[in-house]
């Protein structure tokens, strides 16, 4: 298709969105998604069209499921075009995109709302505006919520937003390390697990997330927990945060020291684990043998066990 034809067609298509009638809606927003999913060229002329994005946002809050899809995904394949990013990310937009996680009865909505807010955030300039919008407290609240099958998405946005410090802190203050351990522990959420113990080692990179997490209640056991179960993924996150609490804290050393299984699972996290995991326990033992223990603690046992 000519590209006179290709802009004919989308200035077509978004003023027949504009119509009163939902079919014409759906037919334009369908032709929109569909040229928008693999051209990067498609992508621009379509931002560039006057009235496009408003028009786009407008339709996000339609009382049509079908339609607020198709424009939340029109939007996403917009933002995959790394020089709309930062145009993408208004004030207006991230306000919007909030009220759908916030108040949107849709879980498809909210999953399309949350991978557009992940998309626009992965260009560093765009993550300040989302914490000054307040997007780190929403979804910090949003992935709260018990048994949310938007979970994935909503914790991969939050891991996008803490990498800037200023956004790892509003996550911090509005208690994200708690829903975090709770999302860990939970038996519930045990496909979480993964993700949320990749978000709490981005918070514990910097001061106010390792003193929240060293002041978690028996932080150490459910890291030590973790390494029990199936998923490596989340063995290498949670040997990941008990290296950082090694370092941090003489004591957190002393309470992995005193738990008899913790010498056990790290010997077969060494011979069976991911590349990552196996140096992760091998740090985490000379960790453990380099510290002054109580004499009380068997250390040559740890070593025979090892």
């Amino acid at each position: 298709m000519s590209a006179p034809r290709v802009r004919e067609t989308i200035n077509n298509c978004v003023s027949r969105s504009q119509s009163d009638s939902y079919e014409d809606q759906q037919k334009a927003l369908q032709t929109l998604a569909s040229i928008t999913r693999v051209s990067p060229q498609y992508r621009s002329l379509l931002a560039q069209t006057d009235g496009a994005i408003s028009t786009l946002l407008g339709l996000s809050k339609s009382s049509s499921p079908i339609i607020r899809t198709l424009s939340l995904s029109i939007l996403l394949n917009l933002s995959l075009n790394p020089d709309l990013k930062q145009s993408l990310a208004s004030m207006e937009t991230i306000y919007r995109l909030n009220w759908i996680i916030q108040s949107s009865s849709s879980q498809e909505t909210v999953k399309l709302a949350s991978s557009l807010i992940c998309s626009l955030a992965m260009l560093d300039k765009n993550k300040a505006r989302f914490g000054v919008a307040g997007t780190v407290q929403v979804l910090v609240k949003a992935v709260s919520a018990p048994s949310n099958p938007a979970g994935h998405h909503l914790l991969s946005s939050l891991a996008e937003l803490v990498q800037f410090h200023g956004n790892s802190t509003l996550a911090v203050r509005a208690g994200a390390v708690s829903e975090l351990i709770h999302l860990i522990g939970s038996t519930e959420a045990e496909d979480l697990a993964g993700t949320s113990l990749a978000v709490l080692n981005l918070l514990a990179r910097f001061d106010e997330g390792m003193i929240a997490l060293t002041k978690t209640d028996q932080i150490v056991s459910l890291m030590v927990d973790v390494l029990k179960g199936r998923s490596m993924f989340s063995k290498e996150g949670a040997a990941d945060i008990l290296l950082r609490l090694f370092e941090e804290s003489e004591g957190c050393v002393r309470d992995a020291s005193r738990l008899p299984e913790f010498s056990t699972l790290l010997a077969d996290l060494s011979i069976r684990g991911s590349t990552k995991a196996r140096e992760r326990a091998s740090q985490l033992m000379k960790k453990i043998m380099d510290a002054n223990l109580d004499p009380y603690i068997d250390a040559s046992s740890m070593i025979y066990q090892w």
